[in-house]
């Protein structure tokens, strides 16, 4: 993708380097508090956010267990000096910051189209151990969205286990991961996550998973927008790395290569049919009104 000559977006702080105290495993595993603590901040509907990091190592993160007391969160600052310097930190860093600078561009864009005025979302960076309004975060658990404080959390190295791990290499296919979490941030700005969360709470474990994947669908559907606003800075091969990558981390491979069988009753995100079906919908059309998984057969 060519964003080389693209600004590095200022909504941009960093945590890497700093310390985190606390801890607690996940089944001794040591991933933290993060799933637990969305979960119990906004219910069932608060762990949609959570990118499928963590089923690539194994656990479901709808599973239970996992909690304790974080400290609050720090006001990690945005803009400025500590954004270039975040930016400027290595390739990846600054790739991240561009992307997320056309998200910004684009969205201001189609909300403008409609009326509305878009609130670009903060991209946190963090190593290993970070902490966002949602609670902790830890790397193995991928990117995510927190609604609590409107902002992205990122640890690069989610980019590597991307293309070592799943086979899924190439920058669009990075890309693509941050432009699915700013479509759960147009989900939290158009009222999607709260709707979403308030169902999800009335409803048994299996229902409000299979409400829960109809979010993450529609945010590959939002993320095939975004690429279509951007056709003109797209490579040969861009989309095949973006296909590629929504077939390595549908529920269903994930599942399979974690623990050998399938549990359709536990998908979280999609299968890789789907989310291939949904980000393609979304780069075919290139309007979010095409992106209604929630009145669509999926």
């Amino acid at each position: 993708m060519r964003l080389g000559d693209y600004r590095s977006s200022d909504n941009v702080g960093d945590q890497r380097g700093q310390s985190f105290g606390g801890g607690g495993g996940f089944g001794g595993g040591g991933f933290g508090l993060l799933l637990g603590l969305v979960g119990s901040r906004f219910g069932i509907g608060g762990v949609i956010v959570v990118i499928i990091g963590a089923m690539l190592f194994g656990f479901n993160p709808l599973g239970g267990g996992g909690s304790g007391i974080v400290s609050q969160a720090p006001q990690t600052s945005l803009g400025g000096s500590a954004a270039e310097q975040a930016c400027a930190a290595d390739p990846q860093s600054r790739f991240s910051c561009q992307v997320l600078a056309s998200t910004e561009d684009t969205w201001s864009k189609v909300f403008a189209a409609k009326g509305g005025r878009y609130e670009p979302a903060g991209l946190i960076f963090y190593g290993g151990q970070g902490m966002s309004g949602c609670g902790a975060a830890q790397s193995a658990m991928g990117p995510f969205y927190c609604p609590t404080d409107r902002r992205i959390y990122l640890d690069t190295s989610f980019f590597r286990e991307l293309s070592e791990r799943l086979g899924a290499a190439g920058d669009f296919a990075q890309a693509y991961v941050i432009a699915h979490e700013v479509g759960h941030h147009i989900q939290d700005l158009t009222g999607t996550l709260s709707q979403a969360s308030a169902q999800q709470a009335r409803l048994p474990s299996a229902q409000g998973n299979a409400i829960q994947v109809r979010v993450e669908l529609q945010a590959d559907c939002y993320a095939g927008v975004w690429a279509a606003h951007n056709r003109d800075r797209l490579e040969p091969g861009d989309v095949e790395e973006g296909m590629t990558a929504a077939n390595s981390i549908g529920d269903d491979t994930l599942q399979r290569r974690a623990q050998g069988r399938v549990v359709p009753e536990s998908f979280t995100h999609g299968t890789s049919a789907q989310r291939k079906a949904w980000l393609r919908r979304g780069m075919e059309s290139g309007d979010p009104a095409a992106c209604d998984t929630f009145n669509a057969a999926i």
